[in-house]
């Protein structure tokens, strides 16, 4: 048998006070999709940086085709066929698309920049990506799902026979992802074996060929492509079988806190929505991409307002025609993009959790620093923010941390409803473990919880009721009892009635894909 394209044997790296890597090996062969995954701090970012050349092991051995390749720069990695996709796009945005596939490598006559090869090598780069762009068009112009593409296109440049992809989809809408899907197929045909890197589970069982776990800087296992479920990677990934992560306990019925009648949303001014939340119930709203949950959770907040119908909040009337209005009624928004719209990155987690209550947190018109440090210590411990000191500037935190200030963020004002978009994308196995148990606790206290997911685990795990959407209507409500796949994806799809899917629904179980088309 012939050697690995790429072989990485034991490996082990160490910075300061934390050895990253302990003895790690990973192969992967021509044409081979090799997912990598992990919780954050398993170290795959370390891995993935070692075998593109921008960190060197302190022991083990990288091998390309059986050859020992020592790797000390990202020129030796690229000179030997390993490019690395980073998750944050590399591009020079006021350049075109020729000029960044070429950048620092343009091919010359006479001394100068042959413009002519340069437009015409990488129309045949963007040709083998089906990016259909013209080589001229300047990168800025081009949506992120294209750039994404073009960076793929830049690595096939230098004749890459491993692509390392870290994260891709993050950024990207599900129609870019399933393009980038495509791709990554037909690389793989193509002979280019590509490294994936992903939280989303349900990217890795539709693309990966083999899946390598990773837990705390260890192997922790391997699955064979006819091995790889949603169940089989949780359980490498925190040795926890997957049962265990969704907590939720009914708290039983309460009174109505949130009241919506006849409730029409810009996006679907001809949908009237209809329902009841009641305290202590968490509320799923599941649907295809485009089904108009988001839409819903921006009118009711304010953000979007409704068009029509009426919002009642405790029993009180609520026009909800801008936030601060909501806000007053005690509704609390966490936003499906907590980077743009939940925290500012660039201030400490002080400032971030006493944010929303700064009006109330005021000694003679001046923030009021005393209590903003009692309020940060307080949502610190509550909520268990992993974080050196308040004063740490958000952006350094891990995702499930940034999400958990945002989250305490509202809770300093103790809301009655809180709304929920997407809590835990973007987030790993154990961090989203800590919202299903905040999420639970809250729950517990009585707040009513209204929640947007895509992920069919989430939505059947933490519900009370499911309100299922297609098109901007509730095509069906289901009981706890009634939740399952199946009974789901009819409505969501628009293929049964409530009535029917009631009758036929089964007991929740556990499911592996996500909501998306």
């Amino acid at each position: 048998m012939s050697p690995a394209l790429l072989e990485a044997c034991t490996l082990t790296k160490s910075f300061p006070g934390v050895r990253a890597l302990k003895g790690v090996s990973l192969t992967v062969d021509r044409g081979e999709v090799v997912a990598v995954i992990g919780e954050n701090g398993a170290g795959k970012s370390t891995l993935m940086k070692i075998l593109a050349g921008v960190q060197t092991a302190d022991t083990g051995e990288i091998r390309i085709d059986g050859v020992p390749a020592p790797l000390r720069s990202v020129e030796e990695a690229l000179g030997l066929g390993i490019a690395l996709i980073h998750q944050e796009l590399n591009l020079a945005q006021n350049l075109d698309v020729a000029a960044n596939l070429f950048l620092g490598r343009e091919p010359r006559r006479w001394g100068l920049i042959d413009s002519a090869r340069l437009q015409r090598e990488a129309g045949q780069f963007l040709q083998a990506v089906g990016l259909d762009v013209a080589p001229d068009t300047r990168v800025g112009s081009l949506a992120i799902g294209q750039q994404q593409l073009v960076e793929i296109a830049k690595a096939l440049s230098t004749q890459a026979r491993v692509l390392i992809m870290d994260e891709p989809t993050s950024s990207l809408s599900a129609g870019e992802a399933e393009n980038l899907f495509r791709v990554i197929d037909d690389l793989r045909a193509r002979g280019v074996s590509i490294v994936y890197i992903s939280h989303r589970l349900g990217e890795v069982t539709r693309l990966a060929d083999r899946v390598v776990v990773l837990r705390d800087g260890e192997n922790s296992g391997e699955l064979a492509r006819h091995e790889i479920s949603h169940a089989a990677m949780v359980r490498l990934m925190v040795g926890r079988d997957l049962s265990q992560f969704y907590p939720h306990q009914p708290h039983g019925r309460s009174e109505t806190v949130l009241e919506v009648d006849g409730f029409r949303t810009p996006a679907h001014p001809t949908h009237p929505l209809t329902f009841q939340i009641r305290a202590g119930e968490m509320v799923g709203l599941a649907g295809l991409v485009g089904a108009g949950r988001t839409e819903v959770l921006l009118a009711l907040f304010g953000v979007q307002p409704a068009v029509g119908g009426t919002l009642h909040v405790g029993g009180k009337p609520l026009k909800a025609q801008k936030p601060a209005e909501a806000i007053a009624a005690g509704l609390a928004l966490v936003p499906e993009d907590r980077k743009r719209e939940g925290v500012v990155l660039g201030m400490p987690v002080r400032e971030n959790v006493s944010l929303a209550s700064l009006r109330q947190d005021q000694r003679h018109g001046f923030r009021d620093a005393a209590r903003e440090e009692a309020l940060s210590a307080e949502m610190m411990q509550s909520l268990r923010i992993k974080t050196p000191n308040d004063r740490q500037v958000v952006q350094f935190l891990s995702g499930g941390n940034q999400q958990k200030v945002v989250i305490g963020k509202w809770l300093a004002l103790k809301p009655k409803v809180l709304l929920l978009d997407e809590p835990t994308r973007g987030i790993d196995i154990g961090a989203k473990q800590e919202i299903y148990r905040l999420m639970e606790e809250l729950a517990a206290q009585g707040v009513a919880i209204l929640f947007a997911s895509s992920e069919m685990e989430e939505i059947l795990g933490m519900s009370d009721r499911v309100l299922v959407m297609h098109e901007g209507r509730i095509t069906g409500e289901l009981a706890r009892h009634q939740l399952s796949e199946e009974a789901i994806m009819h409505l969501a799809t628009g293929t049964a009635s409530t009535a029917s899917t009631a009758s036929s629904a089964h007991s929740a179980h556990p499911a592996s894909p996500d909501l998306h088309p």
